[in-house]
C-alpha cells in the first residue's frame, strides 16, 4: 500500500507551480464539466461513490483527459517521464520538487501524485483544490496532519454563507482554502483585473493547510487579495475586526486530545465551538456577520437552546442557532472512529469507543447536536436577539439567502414594539401554502376529519407554522394595499364576536413568529 502522505518542501513552494499546472488543467477540459463530460452520469456517479475500478475503465483511452484522470483523480502509478509529457517537463520536474509525489509502493521506479487536486464548481465557477489524498479512492488511511478537501461539512458552510459581496472576510481555520473560493465566487472574474476584489484573510495553526490553501489560491489568481496567518484560533487577527467571519472549525466533540488536527481541537467535548462562537463578536465590524458551523453537547441539566445561546454576550449581537441534526453518543462515536478509517469491531476500536463512551457518560451527554450557528454584531447597547431552534426538514435551497433575510427581519422587528407591529401593513409570501390536513373519522366510522391546519413555506427551509381556523383567517385577510393587521383583527373579531383587544394580544406573538420565518412580509 502506498503511502499518500509526503513532506511538502518549503523551498520550492506548492504555490509557485499551482498556476502553470492549472492551467494545462484548463486548456485539457480538465475541469467538473469536462470530467462530467468525458465519464458520462454513470461513471461520475461511480467516482463520487469512490468506486475507481469502474472510473478506470471510463478512463481507459490515451487521450490527455483520460491520462489525467488516471493520475490526478485516481491516483494511478506513472514515470516522471509520462508525467512530464502530460503536464510538460518542467510542471512535472517542479511538482516533484514541492514534494507533491511520492514514489510508488511496488518496484520499477514509478511515482505517484501524492496530493489531491481536483476540480469543483463552486457557486458557479470552476476552481480547482488543493489537498491531501482521502480513502475515497485508493487504500490509504489518512494521518494526523491530513487536510480535507471539499467535504460534506465544506459545502454545508458554503450553502449557509450568503452569497452577496463583503469588503473583508476572516476564513478562521482555512483548511485546503474552500472558503476562500466561496467568497471569490462572489465577484466577477472581471474584478481581479480591475482591482475591486476584497480582502481575505485565512488562518490555521496548521502549516501544511496553509501550504495548500496557498496552492488552492493562486491556482485561482486571487492570491493579491489573500492575507494567509499561522496560528491558533482568533489569535492572528487579535484586535481586528471584519465583515464577515466564516469557520468550519475542529468541532468534533470529544475528549480533550487531538488525533487529527481538521477535527480534533484538544479542548473539552464542545469548548472548540463555544470559543469560536463566543469570540466571533468582537472580531466583527458594526453589521457585520459571522457563520459558523459548531456542535454542542445535550445534557439533562440544561436545554440545548440555553447552552448555546450561553456562549454569546447579553447584549449587541443578534444570532440564529440551528440545529441540523441529533445524534446518540454511541451512533456519533462510531461515525467519527469510521471517519479515521478505524475499524469500530478491533480491538483498538472497541478501546477507544469505551474510552469516548465513558467520557461522554462523566459529563452527563445524552446527545451532540450539529449545525449553523449566525451572528449579527448591533449597537453594543441593544438586548442581544437570539433564537435557537431545530431545522430537521429536508430543503434545497441554499440558506445563507434565507440567513441575510433573516438579519434583515429581526433589525425590522427591533424597531417596532407590539403596538408598532400591530399597526403595519403585511402581505403574505408569495409561494406560502396552506395545508388543511384529514384523516378517516374513526369515531364515526366515515368521512374525515381535520387532523392539522398548516402553513407551509414552499422556498428556503421549508418552514411550517401548525395554526388554528382563526390564525389562518387573519393571514389570509393580509393585503398590502388594505388594512393594517390591527384592523384586519378588529374585523374578525366583530364579525365572530370576539374581544378585540384580546384576541389582537393573542394573535401578535404568533403573527411575530411567522414573519420570523418569513411567511408574511411588511407591504
Amino acid at each position: 500500500m502506498t503511502d499518500f502522505f509526503t513532506p511538502l518542501d518549503p523551498d520550492h513552494p506548492l504555490a509557485e507551480v499551482a498556476g502553470d499546472l492549472c492551467a494545462v488543467f484548463a486548456q485539457a477540459g480538465f475541469d467538473a464539466a469536462g470530467i462530467a463530460g468525458h465519464l458520462g452520469p454513470e461513471l461520475c456517479e461511480a467516482l463520487y461513490r469512490g468506486e475507481p475500478a469502474a472510473v478506470r475503465l471510463g478512463a481507459a483511452g490515451d487521450t490527455q483527459l483520460d491520462q489525467l484522470i488516471r493520475v490526478f483523480l485516481l491516483h494511478d502509478p506513472c514515470t516522471l517521464n509520462q508525467l512530464g509529457q502530460l503536464v510538460g517537463e518542467d510542471i512535472a520536474d517542479r511538482l516533484r520538487q514541492t514534494g507533491a509525489l511520492v514514489a510508488d509502493a511496488e518496484p520499477g521506479g514509478a511515482i505517484r501524485v501524492a496530493l489531491d487536486i481536483r476540480p469543483h464548481i463552486i457557486r458557479g465557477r470552476t476552481f480547482w483544490v488543493f489537498s491531501d489524498v482521502d480513502a475515497a479512492l485508493v487504500d490509504h488511511v489518512p494521518g494526523p496532519d491530513h487536510v480535507l478537501g471539499v467535504g460534506s461539512a465544506s459545502l454545508s458552510l458554503l450553502q449557509s454563507t450568503p452569497a452577496t459581496p463583503a469588503p473583508t472576510v476572516l476564513d478562521l481555520g482555512t483548511g485546503s482554502g474552500v472558503q476562500i473560493l466561496g467568497h471569490l465566487a462572489s465577484y466577477s472574474p472581471e474584478s481581479a483585473t480591475k482591482g475591486e476584489l476584497p480582502r481575505v484573510t485565512a488562518t490555521d495553526i496548521h502549516p501544511r493547510a496553509l501550504a495548500l490553501a496557498a496552492a488552492t489560491v493562486h491556482a485561482a489568481g486571487v492570491e493579491d487579495c489573500v492575507e494567509l496567518l499561522q496560528g491558533p484560533w482568533f489569535e492572528p487577527v487579535a484586535g481586528r475586526r471584519f465583515d464577515r467571519i466564516v469557520a468550519n472549525p475542529p468541532f468534533v466533540v470529544g475528549l480533550p486530545e487531538v488525533g487529527h488536527v481538521y477535527k480534533d481541537s484538544g479542548l473539552n467535548l464542545d469548548a472548540a465551538s463555544e470559543l469560536v462562537v463566543s469570540q466571533s463578536v468582537e472580531h466583527l465590524h458594526p453589521g457585520g456577520t459571522a457563520h459558523l458551523l459548531a456542535a454542542w453537547v445535550h445534557q439533562d441539566t440544561q436545554t440545548w437552546q440555553q447552552r448555546v445561546a450561553g456562549w454569546l454576550p447579553d447584549t449587541g449581537v443578534a444570532a440564529w442557532i440551528i440545529q441540523r441534526d441529533v445524534a446518540d453518543p454511541a451512533q456519533y462515536v462510531s461515525t467519527w472512529l469510521k471517519d479515521e478509517s478505524v475499524d469500530v469491531r478491533s480491538p483498538a476500536g472497541q478501546e477507544r469507543t469505551r474510552l469516548w463512551l465513558e467520557h461522554f457518560a462523566r459529563h452527563g451527554v445524552t446527545g451532540i447536536g450539529f449545525g449553523f450557528v449566525a451572528i449579527q454584531r448591533i449597537g453594543d447597547n441593544e438586548p442581544s436577539d437570539i433564537l435557537a431552534e431545530s431545522l430537521t426538514q429536508h430543503f434545497e435551497d441554499p440558506l445563507g439567502a434565507e440567513v441575510e433575510e433573516y438579519f434583515t427581519r429581526t433589525a425590522w422587528l427591533r424597531e417596532r414594539d407590539h403596538a408598532d407591529f400591530a399597526a403595519q401593513h403585511f402581505q403574505v409570501r408569495p409561494g406560502l401554502a396552506r395545508e388543511d390536513v384529514a384523516l378517516p373519522d374513526t369515531e364515526s366510522g366515515q368521512g374525515f376529519s381535520r387532523a392539522v391546519l398548516r402553513l407551509s413555506r414552499t422556498d428556503g427551509p421549508r418552514w411550517q407554522h401548525e395554526v388554528d381556523e382563526h390564525v389562518a383567517a387573519i393571514v389570509a385577510g393580509l393585503h398590502p394595499q388594505g388594512l393594517n393587521l390591527r384592523d384586519t383583527v378588529g374585523v374578525y373579531a366583530a364579525i365572530h364576536g370576539y374581544d378585540e383587544q384580546e384576541l389582537l394580544d393573542a394573535a401578535v406573538p404568533i403573527m411575530v413568529d411567522l414573519f420570523r420565518h418569513g411567511m408574511i412580509m411588511p407591504a
